[in-house]
């Protein structure tokens, strides 16, 4: 497998990511959990299509895909989507190993990369100029991983992960246009619902 490149990040189209979570959503048939990482990112989860097996993370910062490979390993048999900015990544790049080593088979990882830490000012990130986000992933022992050349790329690419035997990764390059709506910030709600959605606690 050819590792990818900076050219190969250029050659992609830049999308939109309200846009690609809609179609996401629209792909998801049984309760597949999703976890969206901070501000924009769950923004737009939200405003895509609000559903008890979303959870909406509040202010941790890098943590979208350890808390899905958690999900991923407790439910193996549910698949798993996780929804991460670029910035976020950058400051967890040590849980792609992590993931790679423990292999879970029902995992896709999305990473929206603008090139900016866009809710702290639109300071440009590393992956803007220098890292290449889908290669560390390559580099990290996920060789399935690579970025969406366009939209129709990004749902086949999502439709293929769902048939995966092994963690998938997918890199889409993104608009720098704010995210849509605003998630309810209500930390114990957020986890009740999910812990509903997922099955794993009772409605009172």
């Amino acid at each position: 497998m050819n590792t990818p490149s900076k050219t190969t990040t250029r050659n992609t189209k830049v999308m939109n990511r309200f846009d690609l979570t809609s179609r996401l959503v629209e792909k998801l048939r049984n309760e597949e959990a999703v976890v969206g990482g901070i501000g924009n990112t769950n923004f737009d989860l939200w405003a895509a299509g609000h559903r008890p097996q979303n959870f909406y993370m509040l202010g941790s910062m890098g943590l979208a895909f350890p808390i899905a490979l958690g999900v991923a390993l407790a439910q193996p048999e549910r698949r798993v989507f996780a929804l991460e900015g670029d910035g976020s990544l950058l400051m967890q790049l040590g849980s792609l190993s992590t993931i790679a080593t423990l292999a879970p088979k029902n995992l896709t990882m999305v990473v929206m990369d603008n090139g900016i830490y866009q809710i702290t000012g639109a300071q440009p990130t590393p992956a803007a100029a220098a890292s290449d986000l889908v290669a560390i992933a390559v580099a990290s022992g996920l060789p399935n991983s690579s970025w969406a050349a366009d939209e129709d790329d990004f749902e086949r690419l999502i439709d293929q992960s769902l048939a995966s035997d092994g963690p998938t990764l997918i890199g889409v390059r993104i608009d720098d246009k704010p995210g849509t709506g605003a998630t309810r910030r209500d930390p114990v709600q957020i986890r009740e619902r999910f812990m509903l959605g997922l099955g794993v606690r009772q409605p009172l």
